[in-house]
This record gives C-alpha cells, structure tokens and sequence, in this order.
C-alpha cells in the first residue's frame, strides 16, 4: 500500500541547516579514509572537561543522583551560579532569578518563547549564530538581522536598531563577544542600548556565552541591570559542550512564566551535569580553566596575523571567543566552495560564512582556533601550498 506522508509545518522550511555539519561529515569520511583532517570548523575547544568536574560527576552518578530535579535546576547550582555573577563580574544576581538549562541553547529558548510570538520580531546582528533566527521563527516570530561590519565591530549600536526597530519589535538579541567575529560590545554602548529599550518597553536578550573568554578589555556583564535577559553555557570557558548544560538569569517578573515553559519544553537540565557543575567554580578548577583561556590567547595571536599574511581580511581583532571572521574575498567570491576546496585539497576544516546570515556572507569564511599550536602551524603551511598550486 502506498501511504501519503503527513505535511509539515511551514516553519520547518524557514530553518536552515547547519552547512558546517556538512562539511564536517565530508571531513570524518575522509578521515576513516586515512586523510589527516585540520579541524578548525567546530566551536568547540579541544581541551577536555576539567578532571575535577569529571569526578563530580561520577560522584553524582555513583551517589544516585540520576533523577529529576526542580524545573529552574539544583537550588546549590542556582547559588553557585549567582555567587560567580558577584565575584567575577560585581553583578548582583539573585538565585531565584537564575533557571538552568539544557546548554545555552535552551535558555535562549526560553526567552523567546517568553518574549515572542506571531507576528513580533527580533532584532540581531548579521553575521551572528544561525539558532538566533531559528529560534525566533520556531517561536511564529521573525528575525530582524540587521547588516554589521567592521564599522561598529560587528556589533549591533543604538543608531542601528534605531534604524531597523519597527512597530513588532519585542526584543533585541546581542551576543558579546560574538559568534562568528569574535567581537565585543563596549560596556558604555551596551548602556545606551539597555537605556533605550528600557524607555520603550523592549527587552533586552545578551548572550554572554563567551563574555568569560574575554581577552582585549574588560569583561562586563549586562546582569548588572536586573531587567536583562542574558543567556550564559557551561560549554565554552567551563569546557562541558557534551555536558548540556547553560543557564538564564531573567528579571523576577518572568520567573514564574519560565519555570512553565521549562517544565512543558524540557521538564529539566541534566542531574548529573548539575552535579558536576557545582565543581566548576572551585579555585582549583578555575585555575585550570584560567590556563586554557590564556592557552586560547596565544592561539588567537598566532593565526590572526597569520591569516592576513595570506590574503584574508580580518579588520577587527576579536577580543574574545575563540573564532576568526575572515574576508576571503581577495582569493574568492564564494566561501562555500572555498571552505570545499580546502577541506578536499588541503585537509582544513572551516566554515563558511553562509552559516552565519547573508550579510556578505559569501566574502567571509571562519576559522576556529580551537587546535593546538603546532596544528594551527601544519593548517598555514598546507594553506601555503594551496594557494600557490
């Protein structure tokens, strides 16, 4: 019997695919083909979770600590997490306006969930991280992405949202510093940004997922206001990527809604990663992630002038994360079949810049320094003997 398939919703067809995951499958098949494969494509750092956190959570596992907890997440966690706000970033952030989250990813759910719904939009920077605008048309609204350059550091400014704000705008989404570019908003521009959509009524959504891996400046939290919806992960500086975990500190006000959204979206983050997160803001353990931070530096500081020895543009030198916006435009119109030829010829692995908007995309391609010195080395000397076959 024939059967017919059930039609899906219209929204499926507006949320694009990671063309990055493409890429990567490409470079696992070449590499159980017995090609050696330069990984610079993933945002994910190659060192591993720290031993401590590791332990933790055996611990928990050991100890039974396999069942559910609260929807907002473990109450000690909550603390843990607003005791960091205070001491790293002098934010004062109370445990009840904290919800942990299955990875950053689920608290920017929850926000715009909260936030936005048929009709509204959202205002964010492009380039910026594809889920961005995901998300929002998961949620029946719409992404504003609004075109940013070198200009104004790839990052949104008050004039800008001005400029593109419209009667169906709910929130504004800016993440400092970004991804793909690697920049950061100014703590005084931030100000005026939070000034201004408090006046309107418009809420204001920070991703501060690599706020901790700032290298140029200081770092500065928008949870200082407690009006903000600022989105955070222990995947990038605390190295738990495959842990899911993430958190979102809200206003009061929002918290009860949260919590129903949580409950209904997800019910719960995972235990055992709770339990193992609590280790992550000991001493010892930030210490250790303190050394992978500054091992990133050196990183940055090596392919950066790198790169732009070999034709690519890189107008801003990103302050923080661990990626490398490039305009490749000297050497091609099409960074998608670049970041192909590279991947084939030359045994590197980067993205193109179709994953991140459609700004200029096709001109920008992203390198993740995210592998060890001597690897980034072999990554420009295969680049060399590509560029002058």
């Amino acid at each position: 019997m024939n059967s017919k398939p059930p039609r899906t919703a219209a929204r499926i067809d507006d949320i694009a695919p990671f063309h990055v995951m493409d890429l990567l499958a490409r470079a696992q098949a070449l590499e159980a083909a017995g090609r050696d494969i330069i990984h610079l494509e993933i945002g994910e750092p190659d060192f591993a979770t720290p031993p401590p956190i590791v332990e933790a959570g055996i611990a928990a596992l050991r100890a039974g600590h396999t069942h559910y907890t609260g929807a907002l997440g473990l109450p000690e966690l909550r603390t843990a997490i607003a005791g960091f706000y205070a001491s790293r970033w002098q934010a004062p952030v109370e445990p009840g306006r904290i919800v942990v989250t299955p990875g950053a990813s689920g608290a920017l759910l929850l926000a715009l969930g909260l936030l936005a719904g048929p009709g509204d939009a959202v205002l964010m920077a492009d380039p910026g991280y594809p889920c961005n605008r995901h998300f929002a048309r998961f949620c029946e609204a719409h992404a504003i992405n609004v075109p940013v350059d070198a200009d104004s550091g790839f990052q949104l400014t008050l004039e800008l949202i001005e400029r593109h704000i419209t009667a169906a705008t709910r929130a504004v989404l800016i993440a400092s510093p970004s991804n793909p570019t690697g920049t950061a908003m100014a703590a005084d521009e931030l100000e005026r940004i939070h000034d201004w959509c408090a006046v309107h009524g418009i809420a204001l959504i920070v991703d501060e997922i690599y706020l901790a891996l700032t290298y140029d400046g200081l770092e500065h939290s928008a949870a200082h206001w407690d009006d903000v919806f600022v989105v955070n992960s222990f995947s990038k500086f605390f190295l738990m990527t495959g842990w899911r975990l993430g958190w979102l500190a809200a206003p009061a006000w929002a918290m009860p809604a949260l919590e129903r959204l949580a409950q209904n979206l997800f019910l719960a983050a995972p235990t055992p990663a709770q339990h193992a997160a609590l280790a992550a803001f000991a001493p010892a353990t930030l210490g250790m992630l303190e050394a992978c931070k500054a091992e990133l530096r050196v990183r940055r500081d090596y392919l950066l002038p790198a790169l732009r020895e070999r034709g690519f543009v890189i107008p801003a030198t990103p302050q923080g994360a661990f990626y490398l916006y490039a305009d490749c435009s000297r050497l091609t119109q099409d960074s998608h079949v670049l970041a192909n030829r590279l991947l084939e010829e030359a045994g590197i692995a980067a993205t193109p810049g179709i994953d991140f908007g459609s700004y200029h995309s096709a001109r920008h391609i992203r390198f993740a320094y995210t592998q060890p010195l001597p690897r980034l080395a072999e990554a420009m000397a295969r680049l060399d003997r590509f560029l002058q076959a």
